[in-house]
């Protein structure tokens, strides 16, 4: 039988899936595992990176075997949360402690000291990022101040430990797009820095080598015959391709447990001058695109919080029906900085907060004012892009598990006055991975023929008028400038562990009770993206 199909393994925030795509890549097979979430103390968020194996196994496995086994599969791909942090062995693949996730926010104080010490300018000229705990140096740092080291030591992100397992310690890679998200790796040369890396205290030795996007990851022969790795990029890059974003200008957001816009500005990086973040779009032949993007830290995982901590719905779909039955101008404001805030702000000492309530304030309203939070804060990445000279996107196109709910969608063309467009299938990400390995595999010639088969199924245009919506926006405004103005300090804050609580400083600063071992957040969403 033809080896006729892709296998995509989508290593996300709150779960893994294998997506098998055959020839004209449309999704004809799933397995998925759910992630449990550690959450050892405020501010911080852990995987075991065990677990992340182990799911990655058992998900391709089924993938593989529902299309008939290993022989039925020309190649598999990996698209992956970005910058959460591993630490393992490079001799065993063990790992060496807990992988630091992207949201946690436990190296603020490294950054603020970097910060204080003048060295950003340089770190954003080099890497396009900002100094900031989501990305990974800090991270690596971390894990070896705590016990991670020794002549073995690896430091990666998903993607590449996933590689080196699969391919069992043959192969040590990463792609530039997952590289470009660590603040050690130069995106104007692509390669690593030695003098970032010795600015993070990260051995150079101990980092993979850095692949195109589509190029030869090794071989996996875990699965009953020989199945090479051809396609390798972060969630948020690998969502860009799928959606067929590739001329500058084009622009997607992504509502997983965050939400990520990402806009192609063309060859060369450009440098942001309002605090997004540029990047590596991709890296083909050597060559890359390159991308601005801002992030919202928490999405998604706003309807997790009102449904596991809050209790307000039982099921994330609600959030639809309880929204478009609220006031339509409460003045009820949420700000949902249970991590801090990212992009254009990047406070990590922040905290989430509730604004404009009332005793007439209900449930619907606290549902439809921490949507709103979401597509207010997707307005504020647009407005900086253009601030940034990045050229408006004639659309905003839309995927992820918030994209399903069509209230939101128009609350998001309304609030942020552009025109959302959801594609045809759901599996963007994936998608974006099996695009990388069909060109590698000749199935297709270039992105372009991949962007021309994509179609949409659903568009919203705003329908709120702009003296509305500006009068709203002033209300969102002072909300975050309320919520940025307390720091973190003495105010009622809302955590993702629980409801209101006194905060009493920035996260990196506080105690917090341990999280009993093996406590996680339940009913993870599906689908779900990361960093």
């Amino acid at each position: 039988m033809a080896a006729d199909h892709i296998v995509v393994l989508d290593q996300g925030t709150t779960s893994t899936r294998a997506i098998a795509f055959d020839r004209s890549l449309t999704p004809v097979a799933e397995a998925r595992r759910p992630l449990t979430q550690h959450y050892p103390a405020d501010g911080q968020v852990e995987h075991d990176a065990a677990e992340i194996w182990a799911g990655a196994q058992g998900v391709l496995a089924e993938a593989i075997g529902t299309v008939g086994g290993a022989g039925r599969v020309a190649g598999l791909a990996i698209t992956n949360q970005r910058e959460t942090s591993i630490a393992f062995d490079r001799s065993s693949g063990a790992p060496m402690a807990r992988a630091i996730v992207w949201q946690d926010r436990r190296t603020a104080d490294l950054c603020a000291a970097l910060k204080g010490a003048g060295v950003e300018p340089m770190v954003q000229a080099r890497t396009g990022l900002l100094l900031d705990p989501y990305f990974s140096a800090t991270k690596f740092a971390w894990l070896m101040a705590h016990g991670a080291g020794g002549p073995d030591l690896a430091l990666s992100t998903v993607d590449a430990f996933l590689v080196h397992r699969l391919t069992g310690g043959t192969r040590f890679a990463t792609d530039a797009t997952n590289a470009s998200r660590t603040l050690l790796f130069d995106i104007n040369r692509q390669t690593w820095d030695a003098e970032l890396c010795g600015l993070f205290a990260v051995p150079m030795t101990a980092l993979p080598e850095v692949r195109d996007s589509a190029d030869d990851f090794g071989t996996t022969n875990l699965f009953g015959a020989p199945i090479p790795i051809l396609g390798v990029a972060g969630d948020q890059q690998a969502a860009l391709i799928g959606q067929g974003c590739i001329a500058p200008g084009d622009a997607k957001a992504t509502y997983g447990t965050g939400c990520f816009l990402v806009a192609h500005t063309g060859d060369a990086p450009v440098v942001s001058a309002n605090r997004l973040l540029a990047t590596v779009a991709w890296r083909l032949g050597g060559v890359p695109a390159s991308a601005l993007e801002g992030s919202i830290f928490n999405a998604g995982s706003v309807a997790q919080w009102l449904r596991d901590e809050l209790g307000l719905i039982s099921a994330s779909a609600e959030t639809e029906v309880l929204a478009a039955s609220a006031p339509e101008n409460d003045g009820v404001y949420a700000v949902p900085a249970f991590t801090g805030l990212g992009a254009p702000h990047w406070r990590p000492d922040a905290r989430g907060a509730l604004f404009g309530m009332t005793r007439a304030t209900g449930r619907a309203s606290i549902v439809r004012a921490a949507l709103d939070a979401v597509a207010w804060q997707t307005a504020d990445l647009l407005e900086t892009l253009a601030a940034d000279g990045a050229p408006v996107p004639a659309a905003l196109k839309v995927d992820g598990g918030m994209s399903n709910n069509a209230w939101f969608r128009q609350r998001l063309a309304d609030l942020a006055g552009v025109t959302v467009v959801t594609p045809a299938h759901a599996e963007m990400t994936a998608l974006g991975a099996a695009a990388l390995a069909a060109l590698r595999l000749g199935w297709i010639s270039s992105l372009a023929d991949h962007a021309a088969n994509w179609r949409e199924a659903a568009r919203h245009a705003p329908v709120m008028g702009p003296e509305d919506r500006a009068s709203r926006r002033a209300g969102w405004r002072r909300a975050v400038a309320a919520t940025l103005a307390c720091g973190g300090a003495a105010i009622l804050g809302l955590g993702r562990r629980g409801g209101p609580r006194r905060s009493r400083g920035p996260a990196s600063s506080r105690p917090a009770p341990r999280a009993a071992a093996g406590e996680a957040s339940a009913k993870p969403p599906r689908p779900a993206s990361g960093g």
